[in-house]
């Protein structure tokens, strides 16, 4: 295999003209499934800039055991969060859904009563209807009260902080008999104060504040216990890591290995999380009917300075509808069925993950309308085959900021062809009044459609 450098040396090689391309057929929902039952593992970051992997050409940060998944399967180069701040994004990932049909527009806070509704079928409940286990660990920010919490949509077991880790304490939480109170708190002295969150199995608080040093490793060993206890089913396990989201936190081990300092050492701390799961998988004679992808929830938030990431060579990063804040480093890997060290340049996005997940698993898909498309086809390097995307909306709140399709991009009345100008630097409106024209219908249809 190839070390990190040599493969973030091949992807410098490819930005400038747009990563070498896999040709594939559309997406078509009545194949039948590849596989029986595969186990699904989404590992999803937090605030991870495009850039912020060895093999997405980080200068500074080394990722080898993604870069490993990488060499082993497929690197994704135009693939989209579906909104560029944490709730709504998760939302849609989990969904299969653009934020305003599934409700969540905003980013959530602990005052906040309110979260993913009852109506919303959730890869994991979608997967429960065929027999799999399931769970959530760490960041879930898609409404704290219990019956919006994981373990009421789908996922048979929670061990988290429920929104971001810069937030405070809901005192009102359920606080369990066993908690572990730390610096100085107590059942009858609960202080709010910033940076201080709570940790939760399933709908509990088991330690307040939550001591973010062993976060990362306390998220990778529950996450390759619960592969132990369900290796011989079909399982789907949602690793959503707290960090980089600020404050960045990592354990002694890790803390100034970095030439990118704390927030490399935060990536690097996750890299070896995912070492430890996919060396599990492989102890287990279970890799091969696996599917794993590694992708972030929005991109690097660059008012934080040195504690945040990198979105180059892309513009703009988090809270923007540039592509710094929607396009995420992503890899895919799954030996024997997602071709080995291969580029995919079509847009696809985390909505497309539910109604992949269901071709797969043979899972019946969710009853109400969702905006995701099956890629199979462009994971398993099918000839011939494009995006099922015709055209791709970057949501931001209510409302539709931008819209892609093919190598085009609108945004506020602007248009850049992104396999020219990846950097989003030149407009090319006034030469292109009939795109231009096209691409403003299709948002306003779009924006009518989801209200």
């Amino acid at each position: 295999m190839r070390n990190s450098k040599c493969i973030r040396r091949d992807f410098l090689k490819t930005l400038g003209i747009g990563a070498a391309a896999l040709a594939m057929p559309t997406s078509n929902f009545g194949e039948r499934p590849v596989a029986s039952k595969p186990n699904f593992i989404v590992i999803f970051t937090d605030d991870q800039g495009y850039q912020d992997l060895g093999c997405f050409g980080s200068p500074k940060i080394d990722t080898p055991n993604i870069d490993a998944i990488a060499e082993a399967g497929m690197r994704f180069t135009d693939f989209y969060a579906a909104e560029s701040v944490c709730s709504p994004s998760r939302a849609a990932l989990l969904t299969g859904c653009y934020p305003p049909r599934t409700g969540i527009t905003g980013v959530l806070f602990p005052r906040h009563n309110t979260g993913l509704g009852p109506e919303q079928t959730t890869i994991a409940s979608m997967l429960k209807k065929v027999d799999y286990a399931t769970t959530c660990i760490g960041k879930w920010h898609l409404g704290h009260r219990p019956k919006h919490l994981p373990t009421n949509k789908g996922f048979d077991s929670y061990f988290g902080i429920p929104y971001s880790n810069d937030m405070t304490v809901d005192t009102e939480m359920d606080f369990a008999k066993d908690c572990n109170w730390r610096k100085g708190q107590s059942p009858d002295n609960i202080a709010k104060k910033k940076n201080w969150v709570p940790l939760m199995r399933d709908e509990k608080v088991v330690e307040y504040p939550c001591d973010q040093t062993t976060l990362t490793r306390r998220y990778t060993q529950k996450a390759l216990d619960f592969i132990d206890t369900n290796k011989d089913k079909p399982f789907f396990l949602y690793l959503a890591h707290t960090m980089p989201h600020i404050p960045l936190y990592a354990s002694p081990e890790f803390r100034g290995q970095s030439e990118r300092g704390l927030y490399g050492d935060v990536i690097e701390e996750i890299d070896w999380g995912v070492g430890k799961i996919t060396a599990r998988l492989k102890e287990l004679g279970i890799e091969e009917n696996t599917l794993i992808v590694y992708t972030s929830d929005n991109g690097p938030w660059l008012q934080t300075g040195k504690n945040s990431g990198s979105a180059e060579p892309l513009r703009g990063g988090k809270f923007s509808a540039w592509e710094g804040g929607f396009r995420e480093p992503t890899v895919m890997q799954w030996p024997g069925k997602i071709p080995a060290g291969k580029e995919c340049d079509k847009v696809a996005s985390t909505i497309d993950l539910l109604p992949t997940f269901a071709h797969l698993s043979g899972a019946p898909l969710p009853s109400r309308k969702i905006d995701g498309e099956n890629i199979w086809p462009l994971m398993e390097g099918r000839k011939g085959a494009e995006s099922p995307h015709e055209y791709y909306c970057y949501c931001k709140g209510k409302g539709v900021k931008a819209i892609r399709s093919g190598p085009w991009k609108l945004k506020e009345g602007k248009l850049y062809n992104l396999r020219k100008d990846i950097g989003e630097k030149h407009d090319v409106a006034k030469e292109n009044p009939a795109i231009v024209k096209r691409l403003a219908s299709k948002m306003k249809e779009f924006e009518r459609d989801m209200r």
